[in-house]
Protein backbone atom coordinates (compact mmCIF):
# COMPACT_ATOMS: atom_id res chain seq x y z
CA UNK A 1 0.00 0.00 0.00
CA UNK A 2 2.73 2.57 0.44
CA UNK A 3 4.01 1.93 -3.01
CA UNK A 4 0.50 2.96 -4.27
CA UNK A 5 0.45 5.59 -1.94
CA UNK A 6 3.37 6.91 -3.15
CA UNK A 7 2.54 6.78 -6.73
CA UNK A 8 -0.80 8.89 -5.80
CA UNK A 9 0.72 11.52 -4.12
CA UNK A 10 3.07 11.96 -7.27
CA UNK A 11 -0.37 12.94 -9.46
CA UNK A 12 -0.35 16.46 -9.99
CA UNK A 13 -3.20 18.55 -11.62
CA UNK A 14 -3.00 19.64 -14.90
CA UNK A 15 -1.37 22.89 -16.28
CA UNK A 16 -4.34 25.70 -15.30
CA UNK A 17 -2.72 28.52 -17.74
CA UNK A 18 -3.11 26.47 -20.77
CA UNK A 19 -6.58 25.33 -20.01
CA UNK A 20 -7.70 28.90 -19.73
CA UNK A 21 -5.58 30.18 -23.21
CA UNK A 22 -7.56 27.04 -24.92
CA UNK A 23 -11.14 28.92 -23.58
CA UNK A 24 -10.18 31.97 -24.22
CA UNK A 25 -9.03 30.73 -27.84
CA UNK A 26 -12.00 28.91 -28.48
CA UNK A 27 -14.40 31.97 -27.42
CA UNK A 28 -12.66 34.08 -29.97
CA UNK A 29 -12.61 31.85 -32.75
CA UNK A 30 -14.93 32.98 -36.07
CA UNK A 31 -18.32 31.09 -35.01
CA UNK A 32 -21.00 31.14 -31.98
CA UNK A 33 -19.41 30.73 -28.71
CA UNK A 34 -20.20 27.25 -27.31
CA UNK A 35 -21.23 25.95 -31.08
CA UNK A 36 -19.03 22.54 -31.03
CA UNK A 37 -20.70 21.90 -27.48
CA UNK A 38 -18.51 19.22 -25.73
CA UNK A 39 -15.86 18.77 -27.94
CA UNK A 40 -14.93 22.53 -27.02
CA UNK A 41 -14.31 21.46 -23.71
CA UNK A 42 -12.72 18.13 -24.34
CA UNK A 43 -10.11 20.78 -26.52
CA UNK A 44 -9.37 22.75 -23.47
CA UNK A 45 -8.77 19.83 -20.98
CA UNK A 46 -6.19 18.50 -23.36
CA UNK A 47 -4.46 21.65 -23.80
CA UNK A 48 -4.28 21.63 -20.03
CA UNK A 49 -2.56 18.05 -19.80
CA UNK A 50 -0.29 18.46 -23.13
CA UNK A 51 0.80 22.59 -22.29
CA UNK A 52 0.04 23.27 -25.54
CA UNK A 53 -2.68 24.93 -27.69
CA UNK A 54 -1.61 21.94 -30.22
CA UNK A 55 -2.57 18.80 -29.16
CA UNK A 56 -1.48 16.12 -30.80
CA UNK A 57 -2.66 12.18 -30.54
CA UNK A 58 -0.74 10.23 -32.88
CA UNK A 59 -0.15 7.45 -30.64
CA UNK A 60 -3.60 5.60 -29.15
CA UNK A 61 -3.42 2.44 -27.07
CA UNK A 62 -6.25 0.48 -25.67
CA UNK A 63 -5.82 -1.61 -23.25
CA UNK A 64 -8.65 -4.58 -22.95
CA UNK A 65 -8.35 -5.90 -19.33
CA UNK A 66 -9.40 -9.53 -18.86
CA UNK A 67 -10.19 -11.81 -15.86
CA UNK A 68 -12.78 -14.57 -15.05
CA UNK A 69 -15.84 -14.16 -11.58
CA UNK A 70 -16.11 -16.60 -9.27
CA UNK A 71 -20.15 -15.15 -9.35
CA UNK A 72 -20.84 -16.38 -12.35
CA UNK A 73 -21.29 -19.86 -10.36
CA UNK A 74 -24.83 -17.93 -9.58
CA UNK A 75 -26.08 -17.89 -12.55
CA UNK A 76 -25.77 -14.46 -13.49
CA UNK A 77 -25.06 -14.79 -17.07
CA UNK A 78 -25.86 -16.79 -20.11
CA UNK A 79 -22.64 -17.34 -21.71
CA UNK A 80 -19.93 -19.86 -19.54
CA UNK A 81 -17.19 -18.18 -18.01
CA UNK A 82 -14.76 -20.07 -21.19
CA UNK A 83 -16.08 -17.23 -22.78
CA UNK A 84 -13.54 -15.12 -21.36
CA UNK A 85 -10.64 -17.24 -22.70
CA UNK A 86 -12.22 -17.59 -26.40
CA UNK A 87 -12.53 -13.86 -26.53
CA UNK A 88 -8.69 -13.18 -25.47
CA UNK A 89 -7.49 -15.34 -28.42
CA UNK A 90 -10.09 -13.53 -30.13
CA UNK A 91 -8.77 -10.22 -29.78
CA UNK A 92 -4.73 -11.34 -30.00
CA UNK A 93 -6.03 -12.92 -33.76
CA UNK A 94 -7.54 -9.34 -34.42
CA UNK A 95 -11.04 -11.14 -35.15
CA UNK A 96 -12.70 -8.96 -32.28
CA UNK A 97 -15.15 -6.03 -32.97
CA UNK A 98 -12.66 -4.16 -30.92
CA UNK A 99 -10.15 -4.78 -33.08
CA UNK A 100 -12.36 -3.27 -36.26
CA UNK A 101 -13.10 -0.10 -34.04
CA UNK A 102 -9.36 0.31 -32.92
CA UNK A 103 -8.05 -0.13 -36.48
CA UNK A 104 -10.72 2.95 -37.69
CA UNK A 105 -9.61 4.66 -35.48
CA UNK A 106 -5.90 4.18 -35.88
CA UNK A 107 -5.36 2.95 -32.25
CA UNK A 108 -2.98 -0.33 -31.12
CA UNK A 109 -5.13 -2.95 -29.51
CA UNK A 110 -3.06 -4.64 -25.82
CA UNK A 111 -4.83 -7.69 -23.93
CA UNK A 112 -3.71 -7.75 -20.55
CA UNK A 113 -4.42 -10.88 -18.68
CA UNK A 114 -5.20 -10.12 -14.60
CA UNK A 115 -7.46 -12.87 -13.41
CA UNK A 116 -8.42 -15.61 -16.33
CA UNK A 117 -8.52 -19.14 -15.31
CA UNK A 118 -6.14 -20.46 -17.82
CA UNK A 119 -2.20 -20.43 -17.83
CA UNK A 120 -0.83 -18.99 -20.77
CA UNK A 121 2.23 -19.21 -22.53
CA UNK A 122 5.26 -16.82 -21.61
CA UNK A 123 5.37 -15.70 -24.89
CA UNK A 124 1.78 -15.52 -25.88
CA UNK A 125 1.19 -11.88 -26.94
CA UNK A 126 -0.32 -10.19 -23.39
CA UNK A 127 0.25 -8.15 -20.50
CA UNK A 128 0.98 -10.66 -17.95
CA UNK A 129 -0.60 -9.77 -14.88
CA UNK A 130 -2.48 -12.51 -13.56
CA UNK A 131 -3.18 -11.70 -9.99
CA UNK A 132 -5.55 -15.63 -9.48
CA UNK A 133 -6.94 -18.05 -11.40
CA UNK A 134 -10.67 -15.95 -10.80
CA UNK A 135 -11.97 -13.79 -8.45
CA UNK A 136 -13.83 -15.79 -5.65
CA UNK A 137 -17.78 -16.28 -5.27
CA UNK A 138 -18.47 -13.25 -3.34
CA UNK A 139 -21.92 -14.71 -2.26
CA UNK A 140 -19.53 -16.59 -0.07
CA UNK A 141 -16.54 -15.33 0.50
CA UNK A 142 -14.81 -11.79 -0.28
CA UNK A 143 -14.03 -11.94 -4.50
CA UNK A 144 -10.20 -11.35 -3.16
CA UNK A 145 -8.19 -10.24 -0.34
CA UNK A 146 -6.83 -6.83 0.49
CA UNK A 147 -3.37 -7.76 -1.12
CA UNK A 148 -5.00 -8.94 -4.30
CA UNK A 149 -7.05 -5.97 -4.71
CA UNK A 150 -3.64 -3.92 -4.10
CA UNK A 151 -1.47 -5.80 -6.71
CA UNK A 152 -4.28 -5.95 -9.19
CA UNK A 153 -4.11 -1.79 -9.13
CA UNK A 154 -0.03 -1.90 -9.34
CA UNK A 155 -0.28 -4.00 -11.42
CA UNK A 156 -2.20 -1.77 -14.06
CA UNK A 157 0.05 0.90 -13.11
CA UNK A 158 2.90 -1.18 -14.43
CA UNK A 159 1.54 -1.61 -17.70
CA UNK A 160 1.26 2.46 -18.40
CA UNK A 161 5.10 2.35 -17.30
CA UNK A 162 5.73 -0.42 -19.96
CA UNK A 163 4.13 0.35 -22.87
CA UNK A 164 6.13 4.31 -21.97
CA UNK A 165 9.39 1.86 -21.99
CA UNK A 166 8.46 0.59 -25.40
CA UNK A 167 6.98 3.83 -27.49
CA UNK A 168 5.54 7.25 -26.75
CA UNK A 169 1.64 7.51 -25.78
CA UNK A 170 -0.55 9.95 -26.12
CA UNK A 171 -3.68 8.31 -24.71
CA UNK A 172 -4.80 5.54 -23.51
CA UNK A 173 -8.14 4.07 -23.52
CA UNK A 174 -9.55 1.03 -21.21
CA UNK A 175 -11.25 -2.09 -21.91
CA UNK A 176 -12.44 -4.99 -20.27
CA UNK A 177 -13.65 -8.50 -21.08
CA UNK A 178 -14.90 -10.88 -17.90
CA UNK A 179 -18.19 -13.36 -18.21
CA UNK A 180 -20.03 -11.95 -15.35
CA UNK A 181 -18.19 -8.95 -15.00
CA UNK A 182 -21.29 -6.33 -14.92
CA UNK A 183 -22.31 -7.76 -11.59
CA UNK A 184 -19.17 -6.68 -9.31
CA UNK A 185 -19.21 -4.03 -11.60
CA UNK A 186 -22.63 -2.97 -10.48
CA UNK A 187 -21.93 -3.68 -7.04
CA UNK A 188 -19.09 -1.11 -6.82
CA UNK A 189 -21.49 1.50 -8.00
CA UNK A 190 -23.90 0.05 -5.16
CA UNK A 191 -21.72 0.19 -2.18
CA UNK A 192 -20.15 3.48 -3.27
CA UNK A 193 -23.64 5.42 -3.94
CA UNK A 194 -25.70 3.89 -1.46
CA UNK A 195 -28.72 3.13 -4.49
CA UNK A 196 -30.59 0.12 -4.21
CA UNK A 197 -29.52 -2.47 -6.76
CA UNK A 198 -32.70 -2.87 -8.16
CA UNK A 199 -32.09 0.98 -9.98
CA UNK A 200 -28.65 -0.31 -10.95
CA UNK A 201 -28.74 -3.28 -12.27
CA UNK A 202 -29.15 -4.22 -15.93
CA UNK A 203 -28.96 -7.29 -18.43
CA UNK A 204 -25.33 -7.52 -19.03
CA UNK A 205 -24.82 -10.28 -21.81
CA UNK A 206 -28.79 -9.88 -22.81
CA UNK A 207 -30.26 -12.33 -19.56
CA UNK A 208 -33.91 -12.66 -19.12
CA UNK A 209 -36.33 -11.17 -16.70
CA UNK A 210 -36.12 -14.15 -14.32
CA UNK A 211 -31.24 -14.51 -14.44
CA UNK A 212 -32.29 -10.11 -13.80
CA UNK A 213 -33.96 -11.03 -10.30
CA UNK A 214 -31.27 -13.41 -9.89
CA UNK A 215 -29.02 -10.95 -10.20
CA UNK A 216 -30.28 -8.41 -8.18
CA UNK A 217 -30.58 -10.79 -5.29
CA UNK A 218 -26.97 -12.15 -5.73
CA UNK A 219 -25.71 -8.75 -5.66
CA UNK A 220 -27.73 -7.61 -2.72
CA UNK A 221 -26.57 -11.22 -0.96
CA UNK A 222 -23.19 -9.91 -1.43
CA UNK A 223 -23.70 -6.42 -0.17
CA UNK A 224 -25.25 -7.88 2.72
CA UNK A 225 -22.50 -10.65 3.69
CA UNK A 226 -19.34 -8.62 3.40
CA UNK A 227 -20.85 -4.62 3.96
CA UNK A 228 -18.25 -2.72 2.15
CA UNK A 229 -17.08 0.42 3.65
CA UNK A 230 -18.45 2.93 0.87
CA UNK A 231 -15.38 5.12 1.66
CA UNK A 232 -12.64 2.50 1.02
CA UNK A 233 -12.35 1.77 -2.16
CA UNK A 234 -10.28 -0.79 -1.84
CA UNK A 235 -12.46 -2.53 0.79
CA UNK A 236 -14.78 -2.22 -2.10
CA UNK A 237 -12.93 -4.05 -4.99
CA UNK A 238 -11.95 -6.83 -2.37
CA UNK A 239 -15.31 -7.65 -1.29
CA UNK A 240 -17.15 -7.57 -4.40
CA UNK A 241 -14.68 -6.34 -7.30
CA UNK A 242 -12.89 -7.78 -10.06
CA UNK A 243 -9.40 -8.62 -11.18
CA UNK A 244 -9.69 -7.06 -14.05
CA UNK A 245 -11.67 -4.01 -12.52
CA UNK A 246 -8.82 -2.87 -10.59
CA UNK A 247 -6.46 -3.74 -13.22
CA UNK A 248 -8.36 -0.87 -15.08
CA UNK A 249 -8.59 1.24 -11.88
CA UNK A 250 -4.61 0.90 -11.90
CA UNK A 251 -4.42 2.47 -15.69
CA UNK A 252 -6.09 5.63 -14.70
CA UNK A 253 -3.87 6.57 -12.06
CA UNK A 254 -0.60 4.86 -13.75
CA UNK A 255 -1.75 7.12 -16.85
CA UNK A 256 -2.49 10.48 -14.61
CA UNK A 257 0.61 9.97 -12.60
CA UNK A 258 2.59 10.07 -16.42
CA UNK A 259 0.45 12.95 -17.53
CA UNK A 260 -1.82 10.78 -19.96
CA UNK A 261 -5.10 11.31 -20.73
CA UNK A 262 -7.22 7.82 -20.40
CA UNK A 263 -10.44 7.24 -22.02
CA UNK A 264 -12.53 5.00 -19.88
CA UNK A 265 -15.40 2.62 -21.73
CA UNK A 266 -18.46 1.30 -20.54
CA UNK A 267 -19.65 0.16 -17.18
CA UNK A 268 -16.87 -2.01 -16.06
CA UNK A 269 -14.44 0.36 -16.81
CA UNK A 270 -15.65 2.91 -16.00
CA UNK A 271 -16.06 0.98 -12.31
CA UNK A 272 -12.41 0.92 -12.70
CA UNK A 273 -12.17 4.66 -12.93
CA UNK A 274 -15.06 5.42 -10.35
CA UNK A 275 -12.24 3.71 -7.97
CA UNK A 276 -9.27 4.99 -9.35
CA UNK A 277 -10.57 8.79 -8.80
CA UNK A 278 -11.62 7.88 -5.38
CA UNK A 279 -7.92 6.51 -4.26
CA UNK A 280 -6.45 9.40 -6.60
CA UNK A 281 -8.92 12.62 -6.67
CA UNK A 282 -6.59 14.15 -9.06
CA UNK A 283 -6.48 11.37 -11.67
CA UNK A 284 -9.99 12.69 -12.74
CA UNK A 285 -8.85 15.44 -14.50
CA UNK A 286 -7.68 12.96 -16.52
CA UNK A 287 -10.08 11.21 -17.33
CA UNK A 288 -12.75 10.95 -20.16
CA UNK A 289 -15.67 9.34 -20.49
CA UNK A 290 -16.10 7.37 -23.72
CA UNK A 291 -19.97 7.17 -23.88
CA UNK A 292 -23.45 6.35 -22.45
CA UNK A 293 -23.74 2.15 -21.73
CA UNK A 294 -26.98 0.71 -21.95
CA UNK A 295 -26.40 -0.85 -18.36
CA UNK A 296 -28.09 0.72 -15.54
CA UNK A 297 -25.63 1.64 -13.45
CA UNK A 298 -23.09 3.43 -15.50
CA UNK A 299 -24.95 6.63 -15.85
CA UNK A 300 -24.77 6.73 -12.25
CA UNK A 301 -21.62 6.49 -12.00
CA UNK A 302 -20.60 8.93 -14.96
CA UNK A 303 -22.81 11.27 -12.39
CA UNK A 304 -20.61 10.30 -9.50
CA UNK A 305 -17.75 11.21 -11.51
CA UNK A 306 -19.24 14.44 -12.90
CA UNK A 307 -18.04 13.16 -16.40
CA UNK A 308 -19.97 13.85 -20.00
CA UNK A 309 -19.91 10.73 -22.20
CA UNK A 310 -19.03 11.98 -25.42
CA UNK A 311 -21.44 9.24 -27.46
CA UNK A 312 -24.87 7.66 -26.77
CA UNK A 313 -25.50 5.13 -29.22
CA UNK A 314 -26.52 2.11 -27.03
CA UNK A 315 -23.68 0.10 -26.99
CA UNK A 316 -23.06 -2.34 -24.10
CA UNK A 317 -20.37 -4.25 -25.72
CA UNK A 318 -16.88 -3.56 -23.49
CA UNK A 319 -13.70 -4.56 -24.93
CA UNK A 320 -12.82 -0.80 -25.46
CA UNK A 321 -15.54 -0.28 -28.25
CA UNK A 322 -16.50 2.88 -27.05
CA UNK A 323 -13.26 4.46 -26.44
CA UNK A 324 -12.07 3.55 -29.69
CA UNK A 325 -15.09 5.55 -31.17
CA UNK A 326 -14.70 8.12 -29.57
CA UNK A 327 -10.80 8.34 -29.82
CA UNK A 328 -11.99 10.08 -33.36
CA UNK A 329 -14.03 12.85 -31.57
CA UNK A 330 -11.33 13.93 -28.76
CA UNK A 331 -8.64 13.65 -31.79
CA UNK A 332 -11.00 15.92 -33.96
CA UNK A 333 -11.51 18.32 -30.65
CA UNK A 334 -7.62 18.65 -30.38
CA UNK A 335 -8.21 20.03 -34.15
CA UNK A 336 -11.27 22.63 -33.29
CA UNK A 337 -8.91 24.35 -30.73
CA UNK A 338 -5.76 24.70 -32.80
CA UNK A 339 -7.17 24.79 -36.72
CA UNK A 340 -10.51 27.09 -36.41
CA UNK A 341 -9.45 30.45 -36.74
CA UNK A 342 -10.49 33.35 -34.64
CA UNK A 343 -12.24 36.70 -35.71
CA UNK A 344 -9.06 38.24 -35.23
CA UNK A 345 -6.73 36.10 -37.55
CA UNK A 346 -10.03 36.04 -40.19
CA UNK A 347 -10.07 40.24 -40.59
CA UNK A 348 -5.73 39.99 -40.79
CA UNK A 349 -5.97 37.50 -43.48
CA UNK A 350 -8.97 39.63 -44.92
CA UNK A 351 -6.84 42.00 -44.63
CA UNK A 352 -3.96 40.76 -46.80
CA UNK A 353 -5.99 39.64 -49.86
CA UNK A 354 -7.51 43.36 -50.09
CA UNK A 355 -3.75 44.46 -50.04
CA UNK A 356 -2.66 41.99 -52.95
CA UNK A 357 -5.84 42.64 -54.96
CA UNK A 358 -4.75 46.90 -55.08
Amino acid sequence: MKKLKKIIDSIVLPDEKYFKKAMSRLSQQARPHGSLGVLEGISARLAGIFNTLDVHLNKKVIVTCAGDHGIVAEGVSIFPKEVTLQMVHNFVNKGASINVLAKHAGAKIKVADFGINYDFDTDFPIFHKKIGKGTNNFTVEPAMSKTQAVNSILSGIDIVDELLKKDDVDIIGTGDMGIGNTTPSTAIIAAVSGISVEKLTGRGTGIDDKTLLKKIAVINKGLDLHKPDPDDPIDILSKVGGFEIGGIAGIVIGSAQKGIPVVCDGLISTAGALLACMLAPYARSYLFASHNSVEAGHKFMLKHLGLTPLIDLGFRLGEGTGAAVAFTLIEASTRILSDIKTFEEVEIGNAQIEKRNT
